[in-house]
């Protein structure tokens, strides 16, 4: 099953040649709605939810009564660590909890197809032979973008395997993402403007995703 071919690019910009694109991960009907679920689902599990206060049980001290009850003039107390006394517990104090939400393996399927489908639909994808550099260079990273028509808007470069030069020469360049094909998530495809695959990338999404 193939969906419409994409131009593969060098990395000076030219035409090399084309590509088939999988009609099951590029040319399916996109579905907001699971889309929603899977982003609303990845920002959640973001959440480190390690949040944390004492109770009142939890403070130290506190174990006397702080004055007898009657004959004072004051009002009774029980405790110097109850929560309107300063250095007293917290009423409904935060607790660590996972925030985190699972959605089932076809919702998320789904909804990957559904974001690689909308950006294909909106030529929001570009195919290049090999994005390899042989030293640390943000300025060379920039130009290869640049070569390719990329350039400011948020892009998303997925790639094959991962290798130091190209991570820290991308780390500098505020509208770049650098990703795994294996890692490819919706959040990070409907984030980005452009998405810029290698040719050896794209396989390996057909590969993990596909059919």
């Amino acid at each position: 099953m193939v969906a419409n071919t994409i131009t593969v690019l060098t990395k000076g910009g030219e035409k090399s040649g084309e590509v088939a694109l999988s009609a099951y991960l590029f040319g399916v009907e996109p579905n907001v709605a699971v889309m929603h679920q899977a982003v609303d689902a990845y920002l959640a599990n973001q959440h480190t939810g390690t949040a944390s206060k004492k109770t009142r049980a939890e403070v130290r001290g506190g174990g006397r009564k702080p004055w007898r009850q009657k004959g004072t003039g004051r009002a009774r107390s029980g405790s110097t660590r109850v929560p309107h006394w300063r250095g007293g517990g917290v009423t409904f104090a935060p607790k660590p909890r996972n925030m985190g939400k699972s959605l089932p393996k076809m919702i998320k399927r789904l909804a990957l197809r559904s974001a690689l489908s909308s950006k294909a639909n909106a030529d929001g994808i570009k195919v290049v032979e090999n994005f390899e550099l042989d030293k640390v260079s943000t300025k060379e990273m920039a130009s290869l973008l640049s070569a390719i028509g990329v350039g400011g808007e948020r892009t998303l470069l997925v790639i094959r395997e991962g290798s130091k030069e190209l991570f820290l020469s991308a780390r500098n360049i505020p509208y770049l993402s650098v990703t795994l094909a294996r890692e490819l998530t919706t959040y990070h495809l409907l984030r980005a403007e452009t998405i810029v695959m290698t040719q050896s990338a794209l396989g390996t999404v057909e590969e993990v995703f596909g059919e």
